[in-house]
């Protein structure tokens, strides 16, 4: 057989190596690969012996990539990619659309009351019954990661600053306020620290109107329990800050936010990417009440 043949066994072994690469390890890859570690170092030891060259560092010190392994994952994740789009784009020449759509989103985007993104996948559902979605809950900054490797197709997030890497379709508006409990004490609500979360408007918050930074959180439910307490303030959206009762502060700062479908420009669209992009434009009247 000839060194750059590959069997349907080693395309399996590769798949294995690149999830025990990006689970960081054996012990990670078992769980997600439901296999045993024995059987995924068997996989690993495979390939290379295939490429003739050492992939990883495995024992006490932990799990590292070698050089040689950075750049197989890199290729081989690619590669593996391109055999997942072949059935999805063939279909779709015969005008049949399938595969998965990987679709991220920032979370408690359903509790506002313009969103129709649960109405956007019913109706891809019934336009293109052979599409898979896949949805992924992810904070704000995991989001632009996950669009640049190509974990996701389409994040629906706010807009903030325009990166120019990304194109975006406006959904809707939502507006962010600080809040506080409604216990808190009376003109004492502005000295409260502002819960601090990685988010430009917690950022800006802090920077332009004078609040102290508060404890971290990890999430709005996080942000929404702290504030309850009566001991902080918090940023939130209207439209969930509403559901858990809080009050916004008096002469708080309010910060709109467009809501948006994001893609990678450099990216050519898939027919059924473009098809969900279209279905929520129609749904959310491209953008209205902005």
């Amino acid at each position: 057989m000839n060194q750059a043949d590959f069997t349907e066994r080693d395309l399996r072994s590769l798949r294995i190596f690149c999830t025990v690469a990006q689970a960081g390890g054996f012990a990670a890859a078992e769980r997600r690969l439901n296999m045993s570690k024995a059987s995924i170092s068997r996989h690993v030891r495979e390939v290379e012996e295939r490429l003739g060259v050492r992939l990883c560092e495995r024992g006490p010190a932990g799990f590292k990539l070698s050089p040689a392994g950075v750049a197989a994952l890199e290729l081989a994740s690619q590669a593996l990619k391109s055999l997942a789009r072949i059935r999805p784009e063939i279909d779709a020449v015969r005008g049949v659309l399938s595969g998965t759509l990987a679709v991220g989103m920032v979370e408690h985007l359903i509790t506002h009351p313009a969103c129709r993104i649960p109405q956007a996948l019913a109706e891809l559902k019934r336009r293109a019954p052979d599409v898979q979605p896949e949805l992924f809950i992810m904070t704000f900054s995991a989001m632009g990661e996950a669009l640049r490797e190509r974990r996701v197709e389409v994040a629906i997030r706010g807009m903030y600053e325009k990166d120019r890497v990304f194109d975006y379709r406006s959904l809707f508006v939502e507006t962010h306020r600080v809040y506080t409990a409604k216990r808190a004490t009376r003109g004492k609500q502005k000295a409260l620290p502002l819960v601090y979360r990685p988010h430009p408007f917690v950022e800006q918050a802090l920077s332009e109107h004078g609040f102290e930074r508060g404890p971290d959180a990890g999430g709005l439910e996080a942000i929404g329990l702290l504030v309850a307490s009566g001991n902080y303030v918090g940023l939130l959206p209207e439209h969930y800050a509403n559901l858990l009762a809080l009050e916004a502060l008096p002469g708080g700062p309010a910060f709109p936010n467009t809501i948006c479908a994001i893609t990678e420009a450099s990216r050519t669209p898939t027919r059924r990417m473009e098809l969900f992009l279209d279905i929520l434009s129609e749904l959310h009247g491209e953008g209205e009440g902005q």
